[in-house]
C-alpha cells in the first residue's frame, strides 16, 4: 500500500510542477463588503449602464436587487430599466439577441451572474482595469488578465484610452534574454492612461471596485441576508445559553 501511494505522488509531482510554473497575470486583492450599500448600488448602477448592453444576469431579478440594496422601485424603473420589454420584477436581462451577439463578437457574451464565484474578485476587479489600445485586434483593444479578448472595454469612457508602456526592470521576463550592456529585461507589462476618461485613476479604481462588489453580491445573493442574520443568531444562542445553564442549576440542585 506505500508503494502505491509513493508511486501516485510521484506522477503527479510533474503535473504539480507544471502548473506552479504557468505564467499566471498577477491580480491585484479585492475584497468585497457586502454591507456597502452605497457600493452595491453604484455597482448596480454602473452595470446596467456600460455593461448590461451585452451581458445580461438572468438569474437575478430587478425586484430582489432592489429590496437588497434598498433601492426604491420607481427609481429602478425610471433609471435602471432600459427596456420596454422588461418590468420591475423581471429577469436582469439584455435586449441583445443572441445571433446578433455572434456575427458581431464571433459568440454571444456570457451571463455574468455567477462571473464572480467563476473567476473571483480579484480576477474581475484586475481584469476590468487591464484593457490597453491594440490596433492590431478586431476591436482596438487587448487585456493583460486575458490576452487576445473579444470584446471591447466598456468602460473606457470613464478610464480613458489606457496604452501598453514597455520598461527596463530586474525581474527575469520569460522568453526575454536580458540586454547584454545592462543585464536589464524589456517588461511590456506597464499599463498607462494616455487619453484621460471622465475620471481619474482613483475614482476609476472605486468604480471598478464598486462594479465588482455588485457582481459578488449577486453571485449568492443570499449572503446579504445571512450576514444581517448572523449577528441575531448569535444573541438567541446567548441568551438560550445562559437560560439553558440556569435551568440545569435548577434541575440539578435536588439531586446534589
Amino acid at each position: 500500500m506505500k508503494k502505491l501511494v509513493f508511486a501516485l505522488l510521484l506522477a503527479l509531482m510533474p503535473m504539480t510542477g507544471f502548473a506552479a510554473g504557468g505564467n499566471e497575470p498577477h491580480l491585484d486583492e479585492m475584497v468585497p463588503d457586502l454591507s456597502n450599500k452605497a457600493s452595491l448600488q453604484n455597482g448596480m448602477k454602473l452595470f446596467t449602464n456600460y455593461c448590461m448592453g451585452c451581458h445580461s444576469l438572468q438569474y437575478q431579478r430587478y425586484s430582489r436587487a432592489a429590496e437588497d440594496l434598498d433601492i426604491p422601485a420607481d427609481l429602478v424603473e425610471e433609471k435602471l430599466i432600459f427596456s420596454d420589454d422588461l418590468a420591475f420584477n423581471d429577469q436582469m436581462r439584455n435586449a441583445m439577441q443572441e445571433g446578433d451577439a455572434v456575427s458581431w463578437f464571433g459568440a454571444a457574451p456570457p451571463d455574468l451572474t455567477l462571473e464572480a464565484r467563476l473567476r473571483g474578485t480579484d480576477w474581475i476587479y484586475t481584469y476590468l482595469r487591464s484593457f490597453y489600445k491594440d490596433p492590431e485586434r478586431p476591436l482596438g483593444v487587448n487585456n493583460t488578465v486575458f490576452p487576445l479578448v473579444g470584446m471591447p472595454n466598456a468602460l473606457e469612457p470613464l478610464q480613458g484610452v489606457q496604452e501598453m508602456v514597455c520598461a527596463e526592470t530586474d525581474r527575469p521576463v520569460p522568453g526575454h534574454e536580458p540586454d547584454p550592456l545592462t543585464g536589464k529585461y524589456q517588461s511590456c507589462e506597464v499599463l498607462k492612461v494616455t487619453q484621460a476618461g471622465m475620471l481619474e485613476p482613483a475614482a476609476f479604481d472605486r468604480a471598478v471596485y464598486d462594479l465588482t462588489n455588485f457582481l459578488a453580491y449577486v453571485g449568492e445573493p443570499s449572503k446579504l441576508q445571512a450576514q444581517a442574520l448572523g449577528p441575531k443568531v448569535l444573541i438567541f444562542i446567548f441568551i438560550f445559553g445562559v437560560i439553558a445553564y440556569l435551568l440545569k442549576r435548577e434541575y440539578w440542585r435536588d439531586i446534589h
